[in-house]
């Protein structure tokens, strides 16, 4: 009785140490925001652990962080953040040499450069730029070469569905490259997302048809990727910097578009405050719809950027006449 009592706890013990070596050795993915975890987990094998920073509810604009979220930068293989023009917060920490090598960002396709400076948020002139729906097609869409997605232009580049294809290839490159990668299963990933993409893609196309003459306006400019992409008529923007309220003459002008639209919609966020627009909007014949570029509600599995996708196209057709409350 006593040996085998004996025997089992050691089994017990074994599997344990088993269990905790599992543990310790599985990737370590740190992510700035909720949809580029949606990125990572499409193309990650399961054995990928990832810790988002910015949580539910909050904005990448003036997010402060958690100390148990600067541990989770700590025990990181890789972290990936679109860049300083987005995640300001994090410049100069994932700047500096603790971080920078393990360090992607997904706007410049490469490392973030070094920070030298309280004023330097990176050099977009050092980075090398491409034709990338032209360099994907001549490489078959497994390329490593970096490329800047954004050109020192709008930073919401996780909204254009092209874009995020070559984000998810980025990804896949970066995760290819860490120790124990099963690039097998890696590049299955890979090919069943850009698959999946490309049939969204086509879907989205056809059900915003009934919406390409309505007007769209929106609270700040996180929306000009997507309405570009999918060629939607994107009249006004109600605030240039989320962290201003906008001078009386810019909203005048906004008011005035609002008045002459045809089948005006505002797209608002649920991270900024409803009554400031409502304000704003007072006495104008206005639908509301409500879209979230943070995917606050998408579940996080290997179809969760798909699904936000197609959340990006049922705010746009609740801006419809026949479906606005």
């Amino acid at each position: 009785m006593t040996t085998s009592r004996f025997t089992g706890l050691i089994a017990l013990g074994a599997a344990t140490l088993l269990a905790s070596t599992s543990t310790l050795a599985s990737t370590q993915v740190v992510t700035s925001l909720k949809p580029i975890e949606l990125l990572v987990k499409a193309i990650a094998t399961d054995d990928v652990e990832i810790t988002t920073l910015v949580q539910p509810g909050a904005s990448p604009h003036n997010y402060s962080m958690k100390p148990s979220q600067r541990r989770a930068l700590e025990a990181a293989d890789a972290i990936f953040w679109v860049g300083p023009e987005m995640e300001t917060f994090l410049t100069r920490l994932l700047g500096g040499s603790e971080f920078r090598d393990r360090t992607y960002s997904l706007m410049h396709g490469e490392n973030v450069p070094e920070v030298q400076s309280d004023n330097n948020h990176g050099d977009h002139d050092q980075h090398e730029h491409h034709n990338h729906h032209d360099d994907h097609e001549e490489s078959g869409g497994h390329d490593d070469h970096h490329h800047d997605h954004g050109s020192g232009e709008d930073p919401h580049i996780w909204l254009d569905p092209a874009l995020a294809v070559e984000m998810a290839r980025d990804i896949h490159r970066v995760l290819a490259t860490l120790k124990s990668a099963d690039t097998h299963v890696l590049d299955a990933n890979l090919a069943r997302f850009e698959q999946a993409m490309a049939e969204t893609e086509t879907a989205i196309n056809r059900r915003l048809d009934p919406a390409r003459d309505i007007d769209l306006f929106t609270y700040h400019d996180a929306f000009t990727r997507f309405v570009g992409h999918y060629n939607m008529n994107l009249e006004g923007i109600l605030t240039l910097n989320p962290e201003l309220s906008p001078g009386a003459g810019h909203i005048a002008e906004v008011q005035e578009k609002l008045r002459n639209a045809n089948q005006p919609c505002l797209l608002t966020e649920p991270q900024f405050n409803r009554q400031w627009w409502r304000s704003i909007t007072e006495g104008l014949d206005i639908t509301f719809s409500t879209w979230d570029p943070l995917a606050t509600d998408i579940e996080t599995d290997q179809d969760g950027y798909i699904t936000f996708q197609q959340s990006l196209a049922d705010a746009v057709l609740k801006c419809l006449p026949e479906d606005a409350k």
